[in-house]
């Protein structure tokens, strides 16, 4: 729950108060005891004074705020309405023979508090969240000094020093473990409830809670640079880019009430001085055409719709940059992937090890395993994490590189050749391909072929169920774009059910290709979006260049994300149907409060100009609607964890 702010509490004491005095001031005017104590004419004076009070307790800020504003030149906005209709009503007693509406007047006032105070605390409740963001921000590192571990500022640790963590403390900086083992808490910036386990070679990020064990970080980035700040700023950035719903609100805003004053004066002034009309009768019609046409409900409820569907998406690690982006999000119709490190994990694995002749398959892959350990290249990292057993160095004669083909060894006096068709042909090994995707490495040993192992980039857990996802949410159309074999990428999408595949790209070609897919996303459907969704840092110009730029936040590079819209910090592709959902929805509720604002304050508007509509009607058709319309908009930051 929220907690009310001192400002908030008084505020709320204050409207409690003006409240109990309106309510004796209504029971004493309606029993007529004013009559009896006071006599007529001099009981309308003294219900202009009792009234006056609670009037003056609640909306005393209101009444200065619109003085002050009209000092400034800036006449026309809610606090000028509400206190030109409601001193105008208590100025009707001036009309001796007009029913008074000094308690409407009041009563105009004190509920339009009430409805300021709602809206406060709904705007409060709808920051919570990003609020919440803001506290991933450490207050302190612990580094080693003179032998001490001290604590201090995390703008002082620089790229290779080493930090503690202990149990219970935010990571400050982002950075490698390099001794201690413990569970993560990355709740904060992914969503996920389960931790994570952090193990020495593990990469940690800042702003992650350290849970069980202390853990010797190496730093790897200054704290500018460092996954906490880069959040933090986008957090604070994202108020900043509106919609163009909320823009054109603002916009709106801005003539219609200058419009309405200019309406409600004629209507109070033209026809008592063309057609003779009763004072009273048109300056009451006038005073209540202003109440309703408050625009309250609309500049209040669709900024903090859009607030709220950006607060409720960081709370499941979703990063939007701004309310025009997430509106950009819920016009998506095609969405466009990288490969590598977006759908598929961005680590190679071994995923099938084919043997021939005397060749088991544990012995082919001990030796590509041994003739491999010297190498850093991925490939060969995949080959000796699939390899059980430990790597003995007195096997390994010779090991050397051939540039572009594989790897030559001497084991246990063999010639061991592992690598790629032309390094078998060199030997004059008899192989073949095989059946499967993947990257291929041929074994021979004395130029006999041995078999081969299969190594893939394998695909995320939920990579298949996000394109599945995509397709119910009303995505027209998937394509990936990649650098990979054309064999390797088609094999992917169609165990993922991606619509269309470009493989074999350069970064220039896939900026290329994404311009071809806007111009046939323009031509199917004008309004429809086009994201972009990559982690890689040639993915950063088609990031940019896209309507709608998604990175992979969590181990994603610094320019895609700098690139991006929109961030995935758990790196989850089900995520983006999550936030199309999420944009879908805080949009629905957006066009909700527009539509149901204008459709009452119009009929009332209509009703008020034509005498139907009285004080009361005008005050639900303000306060109220914005009420309604603030408890619409508040839904927008309901997102299931």
């Amino acid at each position: 729950m929220t907690t009310l702010t001192d400002k908030q509490i008084r505020w709320r004491n204050r409207i409690i108060a003006a409240l109990a005095l309106f309510a004796i001031a209504f029971a004493i005017e309606q029993t007529g005891l004013l009559k009896t104590w006071f006599g007529e004419p001099d009981d309308l004076y003294a219900e202009l004074v009792l009234f006056l009070v609670p009037y003056l307790v609640a909306g005393y800020d209101v009444l200065l705020k619109a003085a002050r504003n009209i000092g400034r030149g800036q006449v026309f906005d809610e606090n000028f309405l509400m206190s030109v209709a409601t001193i105008g009503a208590f100025a009707l007693v001036l009309f001796p023979d007009t029913e008074p509406h000094m308690a409407e007047g009041a009563a105009v006032m004190l509920f339009y508090q009430v409805g300021e105070l709602f809206q406060s605390y709904a705007v409060g409740k709808s920051r919570k969240s990003i609020a919440d963001m803001m506290d991933i921000a450490p207050e302190f590192a612990n580094i080693m000094r003179d032998g001490q571990l001290v604590q201090v500022d995390p703008y002082e640790v620089s790229p290779g020093d080493e930090i503690v963590i202990k149990p219970g403390e935010r990571i400050p900086l982002d950075g490698v473990v390099v001794s201690g083992q413990s569970q993560v808490d990355t709740a904060a910036l992914t969503g996920e409830s389960v931790p994570r386990q952090a193990d020495p070679g593990d990469e940690v990020i800042s702003g992650c809670v350290n849970l069980t064990g202390a853990l010797t970080v190496r730093v790897t980035k200054p704290f500018e640079d460092s996954t906490v700040s880069r959040i933090l700023e986008l957090v604070e950035n994202a108020a900043d880019k509106k919609a163009r719903t909320e823009s054109f609100i603002t916009r709106f805003a801005r003539y219609y009430t200058p419009a309405v004053v200019g309406v409600a004066a004629a209507l109070a002034i033209l026809p008592p001085l063309l057609f003779g009309q009763e004072w009273a009768n048109w300056i009451l019609r006038g005073l209540t055409f202003l109440v309703v046409s408050c625009p309250c409900a609309l500049v209040i409820s669709v900024p903090l719709s859009f607030f709220g569907g950006i607060g409720g998406a960081s709370r499941v690690g979703i990063l939007v940059k701004g309310s025009n982006y997430l509106e950009a999000l819920a016009h998506a119709e095609t969405v466009v992937f990288d490969k590598t490190g977006t759908l598929t994990n961005g680590t190679f694995a071994v995923t099938a090890i084919h043997a021939e002749g005397d060749t088991t398959e544990e012995e082919l892959l001990a030796l590509a395993a041994h003739a491999e350990s010297l190498s850093n290249h991925p490939i060969a990292a995949s080959v000796r994490q699939a390899y059980a057993g430990p790597l003995d160095p007195a096997r390994i004669q010779k090991a050397e590189e051939v540039s572009g083909q594989g790897v030559r060894a001497v084991i246990d006096e063999r010639e061991v050749l592992v690598g790629n068709g032309r390094l078998m042909d060199s030997a004059g090994a008899n192989w073949h391909d095989c059946e499967l995707v993947g990257t291929i490495l041929h074994v021979a040993i004395d130029g006999v072929y041995a078999g081969h192992i299969i190594i893939a980039d394998m695909v995320k857990d939920d990579a298949a169920a996000a394109i599945a996802a995509l397709r119910k949410a009303g995505v027209r159309k998937t394509v990936m774009l990649t650098g990979d074999r054309a064999d390797v990428a088609q094999a992917v999408a169609a165990q993922l059910g991606i619509d269309e595949v470009r493989a074999e790209l350069l970064p220039q070609d896939k900026v290329a290709q994404v311009e071809a897919l806007l111009d046939a996303q323009a031509a199917a459907n004008p309004k429809g979006k086009l994201a972009f969704v990559g982690d890689g840092i040639n993915d950063a110009p088609v990031l940019t260049r896209a309507d709608l730029g998604i990175a992979m936040g969590a181990m994603g590079s610094d320019a895609a994300i700098e690139a991006a819209d929109v961030v995935l910090m758990d790196d989850r592709p089900s995520q983006i149907a999550r936030a199309i959902s999420i944009a879908r929805k805080t949009m629905a509720i957006v066009w909700e409060n527009i539509v149901f604002a204008l459709g009452v304050k119009l009929a009332v508007l209509a009703l008020a100009a034509v005498g139907i509509a009285n004080m009361w009607m005008a005050v639900f058709a303000d306060v109220g609607v914005a009420v309604i319309a603030i408890l619409n908009a508040m839904r927008a930051m309901n997102v299931r964890k």
